[in-house]
């Protein structure tokens, strides 16, 4: 467990942000590997296979939580919070708030867009690997996260740019 904690945190923070409910699909992950260790056949390593069971469970729990928020938020309510530039001028807490900001539009991708890039861009997984632990084909891979990226440069496009300019 202590090898594959920070492998299985990062994708379940990277679907479902911080909080109780990545805490408990990242236990439950472990648990799951746990009670099919018998059928566990050892092939491709231990590492992907806790990472196909984290991302399922935070399939699971993402739409649990739209099914929650349909049934108890207003109409009107949006999902998360608007992403808002850092307004304090000092280097270390604007990285702070960048790598908040990039994790809070992470989170505002759908499920499947969300899935590819944590995968691939967060957790460092091939496109072929990302393919094989998604089980959709590779160009389904490359056209999620190309979408996902064109949502992530419309989302934080307006907040960044400012760092580009000079």
């Amino acid at each position: 467990m202590e090898r594959y904690e920070r492998l299985v945190a990062a994708t379940v923070i990277g679907m479902l942000g911080r909080g109780a409910e990545a805490e408990d699909v990242g236990q439950k992950t472990f648990i799951k590997f746990y009670q099919a260790l018998q059928q566990y056949r050892g092939e491709g390593g231990v590492a992907p296979y806790l990472t196909r069971i984290a991302v399922n469970l935070s399939l699971n729990a993402l739409d649990r939580r739209k099914r929650r928020r349909r049934r108890f938020a207003s109409r009107d309510a949006e999902d998360l919070p608007a992403i808002e530039p850092a307004v304090d001028g000092e280097r270390d807490a604007r990285r702070f708030d960048e790598k908040d900001m990039v994790h809070r539009a992470i989170q505002q991708l759908n499920p499947d867009h969300r899935s590819v890039v944590v995968l691939r861009m967060i957790n460092g997984y091939s496109t072929k690997e990302t393919s094989e632990l998604l089980d959709v084909p590779v160009g389904t891979v490359l056209s999620r996260l190309y979408r996902a990226q064109q949502n992530l440069r419309d989302l934080l496009g307006p907040y960044l740019e400012d760092d580009y300019e000079g």
